[in-house]
């Protein structure tokens, strides 16, 4: 990728923020679903919580939950304001992130099912991949 001025950078950076959030939301919609039909009817909100930062079904989100976070402390960090350098390299985070692989790592192949068995899931990997190349 190459380097962008800061406010591209910046905008672009919270354009993949906002598709982050709502492609993990969906990812884990898609994985509430079938960890229910193999494992039974999860309780409440605060028990499906409980199995996503803790049960090993749900470990291949972890890195995308956390990547989330970071890209949260890097913009809302009002002391040391986000420099060209970090946006860019979180935008080829997320470029790497966001690369579904039959044969690849877990979380690459648990994704690239996703996205196979999910024509939404698809759709926002798609428009994910438009503004990271864009």
């Amino acid at each position: 990728m190459s380097s962008l001025p800061l406010d591209t950078a910046f905008e672009k950076l919270r354009q993949v923020r906002t598709g982050l959030l709502r492609l993990h939301k969906a990812l884990l919609d898609t994985e509430r679903i079938a960890y229910e039909r193999h494992h039974g009817r999860i309780k409440s909100t605060g028990a499906f919580f409980q199995l996503v930062i803790s049960d090993e079904w749900f470990d291949w989100l972890r890195p995308m939950s956390q990547f989330i976070v970071e890209i949260d402390e890097a913009v809302g960090n009002k002391k040391q304001p986000i420099t060209l350098e970090q946006a860019n390299e979180l935008l080829e985070q997320a470029q790497a992130l966001l690369r579904p692989d039959e044969n690849g790592t877990p979380q690459q192949q648990r994704y690239y099912q996703a996205i196979q068995a999910n024509p939404r899931i698809a759709m926002m990997n798609g428009e994910l991949s438009q503004v990271l190349k864009g």
